[in-house]
Formats: structure tokens, C-alpha cells, sequence
């Protein structure tokens, strides 16, 4: 069954309302002109054909799926990656597009999922082999999929209660769409069941947990950071990161702060923003607040009376996590938030805080929560309160650290019950 037809009457009629919000966001016409290319054809040349296709929506997928894209590139296959956002195209690029990948390695938009683009899409990269990474899901892009005898898989499959509301709203589209898929590879028994309920085919889905919990810290950036701490002297500082931060918390946690770092000259706020677009917004903000800013996009460097540094770069937040003492993961203290992964600066043992509103990584946080491995602030007070303690009192930071590096551990082995399962379909 093929999708509706009010579902490619509704994209064509948005069609121009998306060329346009590219606009507004791209730099410049040439960046406009590329993306617009990506995305409505005539697509770039494949440099792969036969490729391992990973569909990641932004960084958060990107880097679940990166140590499965790389055990394949480990192994010699080439590898296609698609991403819906900029930021997560950048953190695809970053991650492969390098020696010793390069010549496996290819980083494109997804297109528009309007059906005779997707076809020609599948046309011209001719992939062996599809997998979508935790919720992204698009009508079209799997049922060309069966049309091509593509295998399409999701893995690190995710579903909140909200989100599977949204798309309990649609079944016209949803449930034929869910029947399409070869196998679907759940976090949890919650995010199985809410398929099941949706479409999906019971004897195609299985429980094999979370890929996130499997990720290391690259080399590259702790050996980067340990520069850092020389080049700029950040030794004796005590520093707290801010990541993935959306409006308007970077301006209330920077307004929260603004007395500590008055207080403390030795106290660093860096400030890492989700958005690229909202990079000189948040610089305003602290400007604004008389707070001394440094940014990374001017290659300015940290100096001793810096208070504020603007992370306003792509693909480093690795960097930022490996340079902090405590952190806070944005995307949780603002409405209706959501949260973001939480699991990385855990890896390399920076106690973590984070807002009240986590609902897109419920069953992950619960846990933490429950080993008490991770603070939950209620409030942007209550956040400040509890980096603060983090930095002052080191056995409150050294039990956070050491419960969740447990929790972690407890956790690892998902990817390779993942690679287990692609492997069949190679």
C-alpha cells in the first residue's frame, strides 16, 4: 500500500514554507544553494554505491550511531550518512569525513520526503542496506525502500508517551508504515509495546537496549583538551559546561550565575548552545550581563579574567565536557524541553545536572535518577545550587560521577546485539 494521498498533497503544499526556512537559516547563498540541492535534487554524485545507509536526524542520533558506523567502516563497508539538521550533517563530517575514512565515508541532507525525489534518491545511491536511528520515521522514505528491496531497519528505537500519541493520530499513515519495516531494535519494553500498539509486526521487533550506553570519549578530544589546559592555563580554573541549551535558559542560567562569577575569579561558565543560529543571540545575552565573553568562532582563547566562553563551534562538544569539572544538559529546564544525552560527559566522569523536563530520555534518566547518579534541578535556582555544590563539595561530585560510571557499565552491550542483527541482513 502505498502512503495517502493528502500526506503528499500536504508536502507539496508546505514545499516552498521549507525552502524558505532554509533561507532564513543558511549563511550564506552558496550554503542555501548546496542545501536546497540535497534536499529537492539534482542530488550530488554518490561516491559509494552499495553503501551501509544510517539516517540520523541530528547530533543526539549521530553520535548513538557512531560507534556502529564505525565498527562498519572498521570493517571495510562503505557507509552513506543522511541527517535532517546542520548541526547533526556537521557532527557526521566531524566524526568520518578524515582519515582513515574518507574514501568510505559520504555526509548528504536527506531529501524532502516527497516520493518521486526519495525514488530518485534510492536511484542514484543504490544503498544495500537502510537503517533509521531511534524515532525517524518517514512515510515515504520506507515504502520506496520495499520498492527498491532495500532492508530497512530502526535501531535504538525510542518512543516517548507524547510522541507516540502523535503518531497514534495518523494511523492511516503510520500503521502501514510500521509494517513496512524488517525489524525494529527497541531501547526499552515501553517504546516496544508503544510500537506494537501502533503497527508494528510483534514478531519483527525485539528489547536490545540503548547504543548510547556503549560510547567512549574519542581520544582525539581528551588529548585536545589536555592541550588546552596548557595552552590556556586552565589548570587552577574551575569550570562548568552548559550544553545543548535552548531559549531562554541560557540567558536565566547566565543571569543565575553572574554573582558566583563575580565572586569567584577562577570560576569558567562555558556555554555550548544547540541551535547554530541562536549562537549570536546567546552572546548578546551575556554581553548584556557585563560577563567578560570569549568566543571559539573567533578562535579567541580562554584568558585569565574570561568569565564566559561561547562554544559557538560544531562537532566539539567532546572538547567542552572533557575541559569541566560539572555540567548541565540543556534542553531540560526550558518548555516543553525534552532533554538531550546525558551519557557523555558521564563517560569521562563529569558529574551531571539537568532540568525537570526529560521526557525524550525518561527511561534512561529514571535510571540514573534511581542509582542517584544524576542531579535533577527543579528550577534554574535549583540547577545553579546543585553545579555549585558540584564544584564545592568533592565527595557529593565523587559519588555523582562514580554512581553513574556503575549505571554505564551495568548498561554496556547493545551494540553488539545491534551488529548481530544488521549483520543477517549482510
Amino acid at each position: 500500500m502505498a502512503t495517502p494521498f493528502w500526506y503528499n498533497a500536504a508536502l507539496t503544499i508546505v514545499k516552498p514554507l521549507y525552502r524558505s526556512r532554509i533561507k532564513k537559516r543558511a549563511q550564506n547563498t552558496a550554503e542555501y544553494q548546496q542545501e536546497c540541492l540535497e534536499r529537492f535534487g539534482p542530488f550530488q554524485p554518490a561516491k559509494n554505491l552499495q553503501t551501509i545507509w544510517f539516517h540520523c536526524v541530528s547530533v543526539g542520533e549521530t553520535n548513538a550511531a557512531q560507534p556502529l558506523i564505525e565498527h562498519y567502516l572498521k570493517l571495510g563497508h562503505a557507509v552513506l550518512v543522511t541527517n535532517t539538521t546542520k548541526t547533526g550533517q556537521a557532527r557526521s563530517k566531524s566524526l568520518f569525513l578524515k582519515a582513515p575514512y574518507e574514501a568510505l565515508f559520504q555526509a548528504v541532507y536527506l531529501p524532502a520526503d516527497q516520493k518521486y525525489l526519495i525514488a530518485d534518491f534510492y536511484q542514484k545511491y543504490q544503498p544495500k542496506l537502510l537503517i533509521l536511528v531511534e524515532t525517524e520515521l518517514w512515510p515515504n522514505l520506507i515504502d520506496q525502500a520495499k520498492e527498491f528491496k532495500v532492508p530497512c531497519i530502526l535501531v535504538n528505537a525510542r518512543l516517548s508517551e507524547k510522541s507516540a500519541k502523535g503518531y497514534g493520530k495518523v494511523p492511516s499513515l503510520t500503521h502501514p508504515m510500521l509494517q513496512k519495516l524488517d525489524r525494529l531494535l527497541a531501547q526499552d519494553q515501553a517504546t516496544q509495546q508503544r510500537f506494537i500498539a501502533l503497527g508494528s509486526q510483534p514478531n519483527h521487533t525485539e528489547v536490545v537496549g540503548s547504543i548510547k550506553f556503549d560510547i567512549s570519549a574519542p581520544d582525539l578530544f581528551v588529548q585536545k583538551a589536555n592541550q588546552l589546559q596548557q595552552d590556556w592555563n586552565l589548570s587552577s580554573r574551575k569550570i562548568i559546561t552548559i550544553a545543548s541549551t535552548h531559549s531562554p535558559e541560557e540567558e536565566k542560567l547566565l543571569t543565575a550565575f553572574k554573582p558566583f562569577l563575580e565572586q569567584y575569579s577562577d570560576w569558567l561558565l562555558i556555554v555550548v548552545p544547540r541551535h547554530p543560529e541562536r549562537f549570536d543571540e546567546v552572546f548578546n545575552s551575556a554581553q548584556s550581563l557585563n560577563l567578560n565573553t570569549q568566543r571559539r568562532s573567533l578562535n579567541q582563547s580562554i584568558q585569565l579574567d574570561t568569565q564566559v566562553y561561547l562554544a559557538d563551534s560544531m562537532g566539539e562538544m567532546w572538547l567542552w565536557y572533557a575541559l569541566s569539572q560539572a555540567c548541565f544538559v540543556g534542553g531540560s529546564l526550558n518548555e516543553p524541553g525534552g532533554g538531550h544525552n546525558i551519557l557523555e560527559p558521564m563517560v569521562l566522569d563529569v558529574p551531571t545536572v539537568i532540568g525537570p523536563n526529560y521526557f525524550n530520555f525518561q527511561a534512561i534518566v529514571d535510571e540514573f535518577i534511581q542509582a542517584d547518579a544524576v542531579a535533577v534541578g527543579q528550577s534554574v535556582d535549583e540547577v545553579v545550587q546543585l553545579l555549585v555544590r558540584s564544584l564545592q563539595d568533592q565527595v557529593f561530585a565523587q559519588q555523582l560521577s562514580q554512581h553513574a560510571i556503575e549505571v554505564l557499565n551495568k548498561n554496556k552491550g547493545s551494540l553488539q546485539k545491534h551488529i548481530a542483527v544488521i549483520d543477517t541482513y549482510l
